[in-house]
């Protein structure tokens, strides 16, 4: 299997990498949460730009992209606008996404962006290649805050992430009952040892599915999700424990 290295961060070799969100409204609070980063275990910064105030100020979004990367040094930024509709903070349409995407791509201030992959099969196929075109890796995702499909559905999902040329495929489901955090783990397995040629990041939310965020290295999930101030997402565990846990089996599994 392929890796994918931003900076001095390899994804998908070792343990799970661990990305904390920055949610702050404001282009005070987002530089603050940042600047505490550098006390924290963290791989990569997500800036999860929904809850940003200005978002639809694309020259608002870079000037602060700016100095977002300027405050967290070295620790790689993954630029995020969550839609409304997979549980992000703000409704945006196809064509203001991709704009929004492809100018920070350009930009050189972020490593990595998040394209949702259900926004449309061209939309996506254009982020992707305008950002690779600018030396950014792209992470397709799908969020379903409602339910776990079947496991050969998430695969199925993985795969077309894979086929349009994301970097990284990434998939993350609500559990209804234990069951389907099961689902999700057998699914991570299948698409890790017979489709995927790069890596892939699942989990299973809230607190039913907190057991795939600290499993990724025995499954196939190569990065998760820790808190620090404020969770981005139900069931996100705090980041200095994450940690703790992650490094606890990568030992048990390196002996």
């Amino acid at each position: 299997m392929n890796t994918v290295t931003v900076r001095n961060i390899t994804i998908g070799e070792g343990r799970p990498k661990i990305c904390v969100p920055i949610v702050g409204k404001t282009r005070e609070e987002i530089l603050n949460e940042a600047a505490t980063f550098i006390t924290l275990p963290v791989d990569i910064a997500e800036w999860r730009v929904d809850w940003y105030e200005d978002v639809f100020s694309i020259q608002e979004v870079l000037d602060t992209a700016r100095q977002l990367k300027e405050a967290l040094g070295q620790i790689p930024v993954l630029f995020t606008f969550r839609t409304s509709k997979e549980g992000g903070e703000k409704e945006i349409s196809p064509e203001q996404y991709a704009q929004l995407n492809k100018a920070v791509s350009e930009s050189g201030f972020v490593d990595l962006i998040d394209v949702e992959v259900f926004i449309g099969d061209e939309i996506v196929s254009s982020i992707i290649a305008h950002a690779h075109a600018h030396g950014v890796k792209v992470i397709a995702s799908n969020h379903d805050f409602a339910k776990t499909p079947e496991k050969d559905e998430i695969v199925r999902r993985l795969r077309k992430m894979q086929s349009l040329d994301a970097d990284i495929p990434k998939i993350a489901l609500m559990p209804i009952c234990k069951k389907d955090v099961l689902t999700l783990l057998e699914a991570t397995l299948e698409m890790s040892e017979q489709y995927a040629d790069r890596p892939i990041i699942t989990m299973s939310m809230a607190g039913t599915g907190g057991v795939s965020r600290l499993t990724g290295e025995t499954f196939g999930s190569a990065l998760t999700f820790g808190a620090a101030s404020k969770a981005s997402a139900p069931g996100q565990i705090g980041v200095h424990e994450l940690k703790q846990v992650l490094d606890i089996i990568h030992k048990s599994l390196t002996i």
